[in-house]
């Protein structure tokens, strides 16, 4: 087994905490929690994805371990996963606190993974070094960006993680195509035929056959943010993350807003905007999420607060399309934020 379950750690079943309040719980330090991989739902998920590499002769395994997001140190042969994995009360906190639980499901955390062990190759091969390699992904020394223009309907990378994350960097491209070809009972050559990335993918699968039986040039144990360690409290831990996200609103769009709602004394008999607005908020935020790419945080913050200004501003629906124009509205806005990281047009 190559996951790291720590010493002396509490079985994920049955701890004090868990029966605390979200309010109390977050005054709790992230290293007291004493979690661990092993007895958890996740140890199950990483031996699955163990099996998988197994299956593609892959033989070199990670080291897992909790940390505080998902993520493969640099230069390491480890992957961290995010501690709230290891708990069912964690990840109910998580849910609270950001909307979503990043790898909550078996699915999602496999994709995850599958993306990391993409990253845990290139540095334990020493991979980006190769002049092919760079000949089909691109220079490894490029800068990452926090945005980058995505390019929703190209078909020169793999469509694996959410917000076409291959376009980001080199890395990430390769860490994709990796992932896609891990992928059991995926017909890659089949779904991404005529593709440009086909070309992508029959690089991968020529590379990891010679790879195969082949010692990993550079093994490094590295654990970054090792959970164990961390003694910020979970309070302070979700403010930084929430930091990330968040964006303040000074002004709201009121021109945008009077477009696609109606004046109260235009419409005083029809649904306020503000209550459909919050009746939909589920439909919106899981549609705006899906197709830009942005997390549902990030969206449920720019949908709380035109919520507050339809509100201020007394708006009522137009029409039976109001759904389809705000869902179409929020969708711009996130997309311009994911470009520029402001959801305001400038």
């Amino acid at each position: 087994m190559s996951q790291d379950p720590g010493k002396g750690a509490t079985a994920a079943s049955g701890v004090e905490w868990a029966e605390r309040t979200d309010e109390e719980l977050l005054q709790m330090r992230i290293c007291d929690l004493k979690l661990t991989i092993a007895g958890t739902e996740l140890e199950t998920r990483i031996e699955t994805f163990n099996r998988e590499l197994g299956e593609k002769g892959i033989g070199f395994k990670p080291v897992c371990y909790l940390g505080d997001d998902w993520f493969c140190p640099e230069g390491a042969s480890t992957i961290a996963v995010p501690f709230f994995l290891a708990h069912p009360r964690l990840k109910k906190l998580e849910e609270r606190m950001m909307m979503e639980v990043e790898g909550g499901t078996e699915a999602w955390c496999l994709r995850l993974l599958r993306h990391e062990m993409g990253h845990v190759l290139n540095h334990a091969y020493l991979l980006e070094k190769d002049p092919m390699w760079q000949k089909v992904f691109g220079p490894s020394s490029l800068e990452y960006s926090e945005s980058f223009r995505a390019r929703p309907y190209s078909k020169l990378f793999v469509r694996h993680l959410d917000g076409w994350y291959a376009q980001s960097h080199p890395e990430e491209d390769f860490a994709e195509t990796f992932a896609i070809w891990l992928t059991p009972a995926l017909d890659w050559k089949k779904q991404y035929r005529g593709w440009k990335a086909l070309a992508k993918l029959e690089y991968v699968d020529e590379l990891m056959k010679k790879l195969v039986g082949k010692p990993p040039l550079h093994v490094s144990r590295t654990k970054m943010s090792q959970a164990s360690r961390l003694q910020s409290r979970l309070e302070g831990y979700y403010r930084r993350r929430r930091r990330l996200y968040a964006q303040d609103f000074p002004d709201f769009f009121d021109s945008d807003l009077r477009r696609l709602f109606a004046e109260s004394s235009a419409a005083p008999s029809a649904e306020k905007a503000a209550a459909f607005l919050r009746r939909s908020r589920k439909q919106l935020l899981d549609a705006v999420s899906l197709w830009t790419g942005e997390p549902k945080f990030t969206v449920n913050r720019l949908l709380r607060a035109l919520i507050d200004r339809c509100a201020d501003l007394e708006l009522r629906l137009r029409t039976d399309a109001a759904g389809l124009e705000i869902t179409a509205y929020l969708a711009a806005l996130a997309s311009h934020y994911r470009l520029t990281g402001k959801f305001k047009r400038t």
